[in-house]
């Protein structure tokens, strides 16, 4: 199951960066935009790490106080579950 869980968050994390990086280019541009419900929930799908690098590297959503405190909120509870996991014996 690590090697599932590794792969699964790898790419969540990439899909949310990739993400934010779309969403801002989109906004430059006046087209139609992610939403910030599907943004939110790529990052607490796993891919936390991956939202707040695309927040910082693109500078997207960094004012907003719900991104600032929701998107360290899903790494610290994806933090929270694979420390659980581990100690739990489940990513064997």
């Amino acid at each position: 199951m690590r090697n599932e869980l590794a792969v699964y968050l790898i790419l969540v994390n990439a899909l949310a960066f990739f993400a934010f990086g779309a969403d801002k280019r989109r906004a430059r541009r006046g087209k139609w935009r992610i939403s910030e419900r599907m943004l939110l929930w790529l990052a607490f799908a796993g891919g936390g790490t991956g939202a707040w690098l695309g927040m910082q590297v693109f500078r997207h959503k960094t004012r907003k106080t719900k991104f600032r405190v929701l998107i360290p909120l899903s790494v610290l509870l994806w933090l929270v579950i694979i420390v659980w996991l581990a100690w739990t014996g489940g990513m064997l």
